[in-house]
């Protein structure tokens, strides 16, 4: 085939890797093009610098993706009185907050921002002729949104994009090469669970959890309230080594007091909400993630009414908790206590990593349902009632092996 082809252009058969003179001018050109392209260019840029000191040195924060100084100041916060809210819908708030502070956040979703609530207020739309706009709209077409968020990352532009958590199915590539590229991109996945609801199995990930946090250099948060969700978001931004996964529900959650979540409750991964009410060692840990938390602080208080000392951890980030050095992460988990329950509306694998063998998994063992969020999470466990009867079954059991 290769002999036919040389033949067929006149071109030497026995020669080996052979660049014919006609295809060699060819190319000299084409670099020649290139180098005279970058000079007017370069001309251009340093024209711009002396005329306009201060939009270049404007310039120059953005693309290097470096963001405004003070960005972080007056977050949105979130009072325990106020009425339940989702995540998502937190995470709305903060992107009004976070897009007037920094002027080249540039939102998208896969065709789903009434869902997502990711649009920028008065952001305006990329159009094809307009790029001035701040919501950028791909359609159905999630690996698209995903290698364009990377692409504008790339050059700079704090581009985040949006769509529900099962449909990370189709834009695995992306995220993958994201993390292989260490590129901050930021990626908002909503309704999370089977707390989606009605939409059933076909839309309600299970597995998705898992896979994202067996992905080297991708940090997957997943915030219990709308107090976590800011802090999920300012750690997102300040990210400047890897992607990061927001994993948010649509059904409303219980907001705790922010008194009760440290500022580092990201960075650092999981913290403790609520301590035993022994203030000594407990006799129980329950650690949950996102909707689940408050499943689990009211299990805790099922438990204390039985004598059964509980502590409450709060895990966003099992990512950056795995990071931390020892001596902190026997701070929340203790090695003493070996009754460990976990608590996620998702496949429970990896979850033995922080519960032993000697605790157990609330999770996932197979796909969803359709139906009403409140009734599937009771048919699937994910309870108060469950949660302190598994618990209570795990101290039993590791008293009478003591």
């Amino acid at each position: 085939e290769v002999r036919l082809t040389k033949e067929a252009y006149g071109w030497d058969p026995d020669a080996h890797f052979l660049i014919p003179d006609e295809v060699r001018e060819h190319f000299r050109g084409v670099a020649e093009r290139g180098r005279e392209a970058e000079a007017e260019w370069d001309g251009r840029l340093t024209a711009f610098r002396t005329e306009h000191a201060d939009l270049a040195a404007e310039l120059d924060l953005y693309v290097e993706g470096r963001l405004p100084a003070g960005w972080d100041a007056e977050r949105p916060t979130f009072d325990p009185g106020d009425d339940p809210v989702a995540t998502r819908k937190a995470s709305n708030a903060v992107i009004q907050w976070a897009a007037a502070r920094i002027p080249t956040l540039v939102s998208g979703s896969a065709d789903l921002e009434p869902s997502t609530l990711t649009e920028i207020d008065g952001g305006g739309s990329v159009t094809r002729d307009d790029y001035s706009g701040r919501n950028v709209h791909y359609g159905v077409r999630e690996h698209g949104m995903g290698a364009i968020v990377n692409g504008l990352n790339l050059h700079g532009v704090r581009a985040f994009g949006s769509t529900f958590f099962n449909f990370l199915d189709y834009m695995k590539g992306s995220v993958r090469l994201a993390a292989l590229m260490h590129l901050p991109v930021i990626q908002v996945f909503t309704h999370d669970s089977i707390g989606l609801g009605e939409d059933g199995p076909t839309h309600q990930p299970v597995e998705h959890l898992a896979h994202l946090r067996a992905t080297p250099n991708v940090n997957v948060v997943r915030p219990a309230d709308a107090n976590e969700t800011v802090l999920a978001w300012v750690f997102a931004l300040e990210q400047e080594d890897g992607p990061c996964a927001l994993v948010l529900s649509r059904h409303n959650l219980p907001i705790l007091d922010p008194a009760l979540i440290p500022g580092d409750a990201i960075t650092r991964g999981a913290y403790v909400l609520r301590d035993s009410s022994s203030g000594g060692e407990p006799d129980a840990i329950l650690i949950g993630t996102g909707s689940e938390v408050s499943i689990c602080l009211d299990a805790a208080s099922l438990l204390e009414e039985d004598g059964v000392a509980t502590r409450v951890v709060s895990m966003p980030c099992a990512d950056r908790f795995a990071e931390q050095n020892a001596a902190y992460r026997d701070s929340i988990l203790p090695p003493s206590c070996r009754a460990r329950v976990s608590v996620e509306a998702a496949a429970t694998l990896g979850w033995e990593r922080w519960v032993t063998d000697a605790g157990t998994s609330i999770g996932m063992q197979g796909f969803g349902a359709s139906g009403p969020q409140k009734a599937l999470y009771e048919h699937f466990g994910f309870t108060a009632e469950n949660v302190a009867e598994q618990a209570r079954a795990v101290v039993d059991r590791l008293s009478t092996r003591a």
